[in-house]
């Protein structure tokens, strides 16, 4: 009998061990999961800013219905929770677009000619600098540095740095926009 209490012991100590990791898993709601993080924080109103990052980590951009549940769980005003999301730029209240361009405009990217590559782009795309929503599928955006300046005019496609682009080389800086993704979606 000794040898099957042995055994009986550490079947009894699962259970116990099983908990901790229940507690870790992630809930499923939507509702849930943005309780969790507020609670991560205490609720407190100085962590706004830190809940709304996380918040948008979850789906990519911050929606009307996750502002509202951030609002109701952190015992804010709904105009003051969308009044900062507003505000900050890195905050989303539009779905992410499936393709992303950043280029660089800070003072070595322009005066290399980031400018006119934008423009390139806007055309290329058929897409305006700064507009979140892009046409659904690409959007461009600038960006006051990517820390490449020695390699300017650069730009980041999808995650990807693409370094010295030939601004004076149209042919060039086509076939290398081609290179990068960025599909020819104008005639002009």
């Amino acid at each position: 009998m000794t040898s099957s209490t042995a055994a009986a012991q550490p079947a009894a100590a699962k259970p116990v061990a099983a908990k901790p990791a229940a507690a870790k898993a992630a809930p499923a709601s939507e509702e849930a999961r943005i309780a969790l993080v507020v609670r991560r924080h205490g609720a407190r109103a100085d962590a706004l800013i830190e809940v709304l990052h996380q918040v948008q980590e979850l789906h990519g951009y911050l929606s009307p219905e996750s502002l509202r549940l951030v609002a109701v769980a952190m015992r804010l005003p709904l105009s003051r929770v969308h009044g900062v999301a507003s505000f900050y730029h890195l905050f989303r209240l539009e779905p992410p677009t499936a393709h992303r361009c950043a280029i660089c405009l800070g003072t070595a990217c322009y005066v290399k000619g980031g400018g006119q590559v934008a423009a390139r782009i806007e055309q290329r795309l058929g897409v305006r600098l700064d507009d979140p929503a892009g046409d659904g599928v690409w959007a461009l955006q600038h960006v006051s540095c990517l820390g490449a300046c020695g390699q300017a005019p650069v730009l980041v496609v999808d995650g990807e740095l693409v370094t010295r682009l030939p601004v004076d080389q149209p042919e060039e800086l086509d076939a290398r926009l081609e290179a990068a993704g960025l599909p020819q979606r104008t005639t002009t």
